[in-house]
């Protein structure tokens, strides 16, 4: 008695945590857990069924007054729910119409409508058949599904340079951590070194045109020759002052006159008399 009601037990627990997901239509998407069963009412069908019917008697005429469409789309909507899969142990998957297409042929086998030969009643059948895998087609998405990175959570290491668990299940080398104490605080990460990130330093600002010179110094480097220091003949370009002017040998002192200036002074001269006598005569005038 112990044992039949404990196998009783174990099978009601079985039966309890099966479950059945109705979809509200055969096409579109429909939730449910992992391993649970996917089902559509007959009503969602019923006018694939009867279009299916009415195309193979519209193609056989002398089947008219053996197969009858109406009855047949009838008889499906009175089946109710009709299994047609299940949700994968997956994060999603998919029920082919051509799935579905065959649980509705399967669950008219037999229904007054079918035809009088067996010919007749399996070509209706595929007919059927063919219309509602046109029509339909769910995607099952699995609600409770997790995933496997994202499962279960691990500790740290303990000790320098061993290996241990890291969040998410999966395992790794810890040897960079700090370990932990006894009192049960985890171990920590050791601080980020920067020290060999180049930074900038500060200095004298430097025109744009000057930053990089042929020779390789700078402006104000006292290395290199400055202005009017020395002979520049040896020089390259690069450092060399501006032009190459220099003063020409004079045999005269300083404050001679020269004969140029004389000409300028008599020419001038010249000039200004000959304004001032016209302009004595229009006066007179």
């Amino acid at each position: 008695m112990a044992a039949f009601l404990a196998g009783g037990a174990f099978l009601s627990t079985g039966t309890a945590s099966a479950a059945t997901t109705l979809a509200g239509t055969c096409s579109g998407a429909v939730n449910g857990s992992m391993g649970d069963t996917v089902a559509i009412q007959g009503s969602s069908v019923k006018e694939l069924v009867r279009k299916g019917a009415q195309d193979y008697v519209n193609s056989h005429l002398w089947t008219a007054l053996s197969v009858w469409p109406n009855s047949l789309a009838d008889t499906i909507a009175g089946k109710g729910a009709l299994p047609v899969g299940e949700v994968p142990n997956a994060a999603g998957g998919t029920i082919a119409g051509s799935a579905i297409g065959g649980v509705v042929a399967t669950a008219l086998k037999g229904a007054n409508g079918l035809g009088v030969l067996d010919s007749t009643k399996n070509e209706v059948l595929s007919s059927i058949s063919a219309h509602v895998a046109q029509g339909c087609g769910l995607t099952t998405v699995a609600t409770n599904y997790v995933a496997p990175g994202q499962q279960g959570t691990g500790g740290t290491g303990t000790t320098p340079g061993g290996t241990g668990t890291v969040p998410g299940g999966s395992t790794g080398n810890l040897s960079n951590l700090n370990p932990g104490t006894a009192g049960g605080t985890g171990g920590s990460a050791p601080m980020r070194d920067y020290s060999g990130i180049p930074t900038a330093t500060a200095g004298t600002a430097v025109a744009p045109g000057a930053r990089y010179p042929a020779n390789g110094t700078l402006p104000g480097d006292a290395s290199a020759p400055q202005a009017g220091q020395g002979d520049q003949s040896g020089q390259s370009a690069g450092i060399r002052d501006a032009g190459n002017a220099q003063s020409l040998a004079s045999n005269g002192g300083s404050n001679d006159v020269q004969l140029p200036m004389l000409l300028a002074v008599i020419v001038l001269a010249g000039v200004t008399a000959g304004l001032v006598r016209t302009w004595v005569l229009r006066r007179a005038s």
